[in-house]
């Protein structure tokens, strides 16, 4: 394994040490909800985030929809088949069930527990939405409540392991007090969210795919990530992406003229198209007074860079641009074995967005509403089985560390994280690359990317002060490698994934593709879910 990093060579007595039979590490919906479900069944819990449980992540600092229906047949069918050309006939209908009546039950259990919905004309509770900041706030507050101990800004480096494989907690650093700390575990769940590659979507700065790099160090591997190309619409002068609201604008080029198509639901390809020529602005002119004010009262923070700037977004004209959300918008993630959210690595399990979504959104995002509900469900799926596995593990054994780029030494210096970071996302934010693929060009990125990896892995271990970036480019680079990887073997345009070189879907490639591995990339076919009855004359991709 070589020598030592200085994170890593620290005596016992600099390391804050704690036994649990759970950590969750990450502190947005998944990780609260996993943390808290396994704390009501009897578990003691550990959660450990990045930064702050409650205001970190995406979730956050803004509104989100979700996707809730009532217990009614008709209309939970009819919202589990709206979706699913969209997603290229990838969904399973019965994981989307699954969600809806998970989901349906949560926030009703949110609302008994004090979340404050708002009413419709009958009195009754509106349950499609949720408040980023008060439904943070009160997840943390139901967290501890039921005994969960919250270590914030407190980044995990590494999962730790036993003699046989399985994973046996994690170790990292504390950041507001710069030493380290150890969590013996009988089992993980990894919550960490997706990664958005350091672009300026609001709450995705914390998101660089930590969880996925740790996970395929002990043996995960992924599904969906060719499907990790999501961009979102955004004012070239905020972070807030709520791409929801451009279905009531008019999109425009530099001279005032309209752009063809940019409205329509292929809007974002034609837009991308026209920002590698010049700017595109876009007015809010299509939505009424009504529509106007639910606007602002849905998402204030959507209005705060406008108010600031002195121009209504209704009347004036604004440059917009498009930021790259990777697999937090995507479906891509950890790839999942059974119902109850366990990776392929005994003692490990995924929740939220660091797990893949394709079982209810397919190949296409599923926006917030879906990831939402998914937070939800999977997180409380997971913390339960990590109870209920974590309850049963030993206490005591041996343990060693598991990760490597950046911990261990393999060279003679260590690497700049922040040029690292920045050579990956020169790989992953253009669209020409990453959105309008092709094979050439995601054979050249490849090339450069797993470049980098090789000499990421011959570098010396990074010192304190630069570990957690380290960690953070390394990471990065192996998302991308997977994502580029699974994109060059999917030869066909599915769901958001789009080969130019393949313009169409192909029938024979109705699979998911798993994808796996460090130094060597394996990518492998995995059979998709059969069609339904209702679908399968109907349905030629």
């Amino acid at each position: 394994m070589g020598t030592a990093s200085s994170p890593s060579s620290q005596s016992a007595s600099s390391e804050s040490v704690l036994d649990c039979d759970v950590l969750v590490l990450g502190g947005g919906p998944a990780g609260t909800w996993a943390a808290f479900e396994a704390a009501a069944a009897g578990a003691r819990v550990v959660l450990a985030d990045k930064g702050f449980c409650g205001t970190s992540g995406a979730t956050a600092p803004s509104g989100t929809s979700v996707w809730y229906v009532p217990p009614d047949a008709g209309r939970r069918h009819a919202a589990i088949v709206s979706r699913e050309a969209l997603g290229g006939h990838l969904a399973d209908r019965s994981w989307s069930a699954r969600v809806l009546d998970t989901t349906c039950q949560t926030l009703h259990l949110l609302g008994e527990r004090g979340y404050p919905f708002p009413l419709d004309e009958a009195g009754a509770p509106i349950h499609v939405s949720l408040q980023g900041p008060e439904y943070m706030r009160l997840m943390r507050k139901l967290a501890k409540g039921a005994g969960v101990s919250i270590r914030d800004h407190s980044p995990a480096l590494e999962l730790l392991v036993d003699e046989a494989g399985a994973v046996a907690g994690a170790r990292g650093i504390r950041r507001q007090l710069g030493d380290l700390w150890r969590v013996h575990a009988g089992a993980v769940v990894i919550a960490t969210g997706g990664c958005a590659f350091l672009s300026r979507a609001l709450g995705c700065t914390a998101l660089t795919g930590d969880g996925h790099l740790m996970a395929a160090e002990v043996g995960a591997d992924f599904s969906g990530m060719e499907f990790s190309n999501a961009y979102a619409i955004a004012a070239d002068f905020a972070s807030v992406t709520k791409t929801l609201f451009f279905k009531w604008a008019t999109f425009t080029d530099e001279d005032g003229a309209v752009i063809p198509g940019a409205a329509s639901n292929g809007g974002r390809s034609v837009i991308a198209r026209h920002l590698g020529n010049g700017r595109v602005f876009a007015r809010l002119d299509l939505a009424d007074d009504a529509m106007r004010a639910s606007m602002r009262t849905a998402q204030p923070n959507f209005f705060l860079p406008f108010d600031r700037m002195g121009i209504d977004p209704f009347s004036q004209r604004f440059p917009i641009t498009l930021h790259l959300e990777g697999t937090v918008r995507g479906t891509g993630g950890l790839r999942i074995v059974d119902e109850t959210c366990a990776t392929r690595v005994p003692g490990l399990y995924a929740a939220g967005d660091a797990a893949t979504r394709e079982l209810i959104c397919g190949g296409f995002t599923g926006g917030g509403s879906h990831n939402a509900a998914w937070a939800i469900s999977s997180g409380r799926w997971a913390g339960r089985a990590a109870a209920d596995f974590g309850r049963r593990v030993p206490s005591g054994g041996a343990r060693r560390g598991a990760g490597t780029v950046g911990l261990r030494d393999a060279g003679a210096r260590p690497f700049d994280p922040a040029a690292a970071a920045r050579r990956v996302m020169g790989e992953v934010h253009p669209y020409e690359r990453n959105y309008f693929r092709t094979e050439g060009r995601l054979t050249d990125a490849l090339g450069r990317l797993d470049g980098q990896w090789a000499a990421l892995s011959a570098s010396a271990a990074s010192d304190r002060n630069d570990v957690l970036r380290a960690r953070e480019a390394a990471a990065m680079t192996a998302v991308a490698r997977w994502m580029y990887r699974s994109a060059l073997a999917r030869t066909e345009s599915r769901g958001m994934h789009r080969r130019m070189d393949h313009a169409g879907a192909d029938p024979a490639q109705r699979h998911y593709l798993t994808s796996g591995g460090l130094d060597e990339v394996v990518v492998a076919r995995r059979a998709a879910p059969a069609l339904p009855a209702d679908m399968a004359s109907g349905v030629a991709a």
